[in-house]
């Protein structure tokens, strides 16, 4: 078996029948990381030593046959996520001498279930980004070309598993931030319902958009993890009470009759025709399936994008007022007086794209225009969400591209904010509207990975995932690595 890019479930297998052990596992995944990652700069601190001390305590567990499910299985966190004792960042100068003083909900459940975290991965800062160049740490580089952006948010997980420097990662996505990048890199990334899995830990964007999800090769992983990522938590107010199915139990049933939904706002002008053609040739796939494809339309998606760039900095400018060199964070030197202090800490911790989102929702909020585009905004986005409830009651899935093109050039967008804020034209209406999506690879174009993007109902994690791993099991985009990587 090929460490490097072995599933979830292989490692699973390896380490119950002994074939490998937790910490031959995890030494080998940190020497990978230690050889590829000054080229992919896909991790911004390395937990080498507590991964190793929690990879024998996996192997003691093993050989007592008291192994959890993710008992030895070596995965990356993005550093967004707070462990107790660890620095966390939110890629951001803001934060790079935080050490967190207590473990994200999240991540807690992951170790819980047996995980052992080999670092905390980059990320554009604060999670404000689609292509991964805005951190305080620099940008990631992509596996599949180290000339090309991984996408963002969450790059750097994107770039860490799709490399094979870990088993699986965890992401965050706010308005595509797990999906785009595994369509990017050519993983499988799902953004659950929103309220699935606990926001407590996990440093703020947008608190009504932020949704953390696995970052993993395969469907049956992305079921694996999610399964140990949900579940309710007092703390945590938006958290729903729904119980977790076991949803890596229902992947093998056939998905003859699955009504998918092929949503005509998604192939329009920008789509580049190559993903088109993977995204084409992916629904016929599923149409040899047994599946049916049926014409949908979600008429307000062309506002998701401007109605997104009100609400998210919105919470954004309220969620990053506690950053003010007082209570924790970066402090400027030798302030003249209290004015200063605010001024230089927040002048200095954040970068330009934050800033920007700053004084964009400020403005947004303020008096005289709250009405004319905060309270507008949420206008639409209830019409994107009540888009969603009738295009389900004809469809059980709806199907189209994740991003309008493969990975672009380091710097290509930087100076276009639009242009860069359209990459996520696909996936910000199930962010607003709080449904699940995920992506999953359905081709090349130009030799770079596509995702096929599929949105859920609400809490139908499951059909989601079965749907994907149907898919996965006809085809083989999944199996891909980049060429690049040895």
């Amino acid at each position: 078996m090929n460490l490097n890019f072995a599933t979830l479930t292989d490692l699973q297998k390896a380490l119950r029948n002994r074939d490998v052990s937790a910490t031959e596992l995890t030494q080998h995944y940190l020497t990978r990381i230690d050889a590829l990652d000054p080229a992919l700069n896909s991790f911004i601190s390395i937990q080498a030593e507590t991964a190793l001390d929690a990879a024998g305590r996996a192997d003691a567990r093993l050989a007592q046959g008291d192994a959890r499910p993710l008992t030895g299985i070596p995965i990356a966190q993005k550093d967004i996520f707070c462990l107790q004792g660890h620095r966390t960042t939110a890629g951001s100068k803001m934060l790079s001498d935080f050490i967190a003083p207590y473990t994200a909900t999240c991540s807690e459940k992951l170790a819980d279930a047996g995980a052992i975290t080999l670092g905390k991965t980059n990320m554009d800062e604060f999670a404000m980004g689609s292509s991964n160049e805005n951190s305080y740490f620099g940008a990631v580089h992509n596996p599949w070309d180290p000339q090309l952006i991984p996408g963002g948010s969450s790059g750097g997980s994107a770039a860490a598993v799709a490399a094979g420097l870990c088993a699986a990662s965890t992401g965050t996505d706010t308005g595509g931030s797990i999906r785009q990048p595994a369509a990017m890199c050519g993983l499988t990334g799902l953004k659950p319902t929103y309220g699935r899995i606990s926001r407590w830990g996990m440093i703020a964007f947008a608190s009504s958009l932020d949704q953390a999800g696995p970052m993993t090769r395969t469907a049956r992983d992305a079921a694996i993890l999610l399964e140990h990522m949900a579940g309710h938590d007092p703390r945590d107010s938006t958290s729903l009470t729904e119980p977790v199915p076991r949803f890596s139990e229902s992947l093998g049933s056939n998905i003859k009759g699955l009504r998918i939904g092929v949503c005509r706002e998604f192939f329009t002008e920008g789509l580049d025709p190559a993903v088109e053609r993977s995204i084409r040739e992916a629904l016929a796939v599923y149409e040899s399936l047994g599946a049916t494809l049926v014409d949908v339309s979600l008429p307000h998606t062309p506002y998701s994008v401007s109605a997104y760039y009100v609400i998210a900095p919105a919470e954004c400018s309220a969620n990053l007022a506690r950053f003010d060199g007082i209570r924790y964070g970066h402090r400027c030197s030798d302030p003249e007086n209290l004015q200063d202090l605010y001024q230089r800490s927040r002048g200095e911790g954040f970068g330009e794209e934050v800033k920007k989102r700053i004084l964009v929702g400020t403005f947004a909020l303020s008096a005289g225009y709250f009405d004319a585009f905060y309270h507008r905004a949420q206008k639409i986005r209830r019409l994107i969400k009540e888009d969603f409830v009738k295009a389900f009651e004809h469809v059980d899935v709806i199907a189209g591209p994740t991003a309008p093109t493969p990975a672009f050039p380091l710097g290509e967008k930087a100076s276009d904010p639009v242009e860069m804020y359209l990459q996520d034209i696909f996936t910000i209406s199930a962010s607003l509207a709080g449904v699940p999506a995920m992506s999953i690879p359905a081709g090349l174009a130009n030799g770079l990975p596509v995702g096929l993007q599929l949105i859920g109902n609400y809490l139908q994690e499951g059909p989601l995932l079965q749907a994907a791993h149907q898919f996965q099991q006809a085809t083989h985009w999944h199996t891909l690595t980049p060429p690049e990587v040895l």
